[in-house]
């Protein structure tokens, strides 16, 4: 990958993203030996501009970020490390360097999403999403729309807490019904943020 450390006399900007939540955590410098061993270790490490030294985050508190990719933007000349952190960014304490929870539940759902594509792929034994994708299309649509009955019957005369549980369970075998069909959630996005557009027509 080509980065140019030239504009800021040796120095990149390092914009430090949480690879599951997106959440911006931080923003750190790299000059070439801290990316060469970031990428070595598989440990974010930083420049210190006012002890002129590498760090690598965690190195005292724990808190490693460990690194799932690193990108350059257009000009080569900023860096964006996806990481899973291992605990708190800050040294306040807190999740993030803007005092940010670090939390987004609905990106969950693609790391189910991901989760159910790999059990159709595997087929592990003793999984329930297993057995429902080795009981054929009918079968899963069957069961989606039993999901969808059940929480119509909470909506109408059942709690918040059962309509949110109900809902979960036909969430997830939607997803299992689609991904049999080589579909997904991110296709229910997509079609939803089409409809979002003042251009939509229904078909």
């Amino acid at each position: 990958m080509m980065i140019d450390f030239d504009k800021l006399n040796g120095l990149v900007p390092a914009v430090i993203q949480d690879a599951d939540t997106a959440k911006v955590l931080m923003l750190g410098f790299m000059n070439r030996e801290a990316y060469d061993k970031t990428v070595n270790t598989g440990q974010v490490t930083f420049y210190s501009r006012t002890r002129q030294c590498l760090w690598t985050k965690g190195e005292t508190s724990g808190n490693y970020l460990q690194v799932v990719s690193i990108q350059a933007d257009c000009d080569h000349d900023t860096l964006l490390v996806q990481v899973h952190p291992q605990g708190p960014v800050c040294h306040t304490g807190t999740d993030t360097c803007w005092g940010e929870k670090n939390e987004q539940p609905v990106m969950f759902l693609q790391l189910l999403q991901d989760f159910i594509r790999t059990r159709y792929k595997e087929m592990p034994e003793n999984s329930y999403t297993t057995t429902l994708f080795r009981s054929g299309v009918n079968k899963m649509a069957q069961k989606v729309g039993e999901e969808a009955v059940e929480a119509v019957i909470e909506a109408t005369n059942g709690t918040n807490e059962r309509l949110i549980y109900e809902s979960a369970d036909l969430l997830y075998h939607l997803m299992v019904l689609l991904t049999s069909k080589g579909l997904g959630i991110e296709d229910l996005a997509r079609e939803l943020t089409e409809r979002h557009s003042s251009a939509w027509k229904k078909h």
